[in-house]
């Protein structure tokens, strides 16, 4: 059960509710999909699909749009967050690794 995705990561929303939901044109969202800021799946027909946090980081790079920022700004903003989220993660995998041994403890379906 933790390798589930959670519910606002599962790509199941139609690029038309995104739409409505966003307030954003459907080239607007296709545009923001070009410039590497978001990264729907694909269908295997071919529509795209987008999770409840991709709208919210539409949402967010909608803002910062309008306030001047330029979407290069925006993706080496993302990049930045994304190396110091992955830098987190393994520090916390290297404690969580650290606690484990020290109490004997494993992870897995053999513990």
């Amino acid at each position: 059960m933790a390798n589930e995705i959670s519910y606002k990561d599962r790509k199941v929303i139609t690029i038309g509710i995104v739409r409505e939901l966003t307030g954003l044109s459907e080239r607007q969202i296709r545009y923001y999909e070009e410039r590497r800021l978001i990264f729907p799946e694909r269908t295997p027909g071919g529509s795209r699909r987008y999770s409840f946090s991709d709208v919210e980081l539409l949402v967010e790079i909608a803002n910062k749009i309008e306030d001047g920022v330029q979407t290069h700004e925006i993706r080496k903003e993302m990049l930045r967050k994304e190396k110091q989220q992955t830098k987190e993660d393994i520090r916390r995998q290297m404690i969580q690794g650290q606690l484990n041994a020290q109490f004997g403890l494993r992870r897995g379906p053999s513990s």
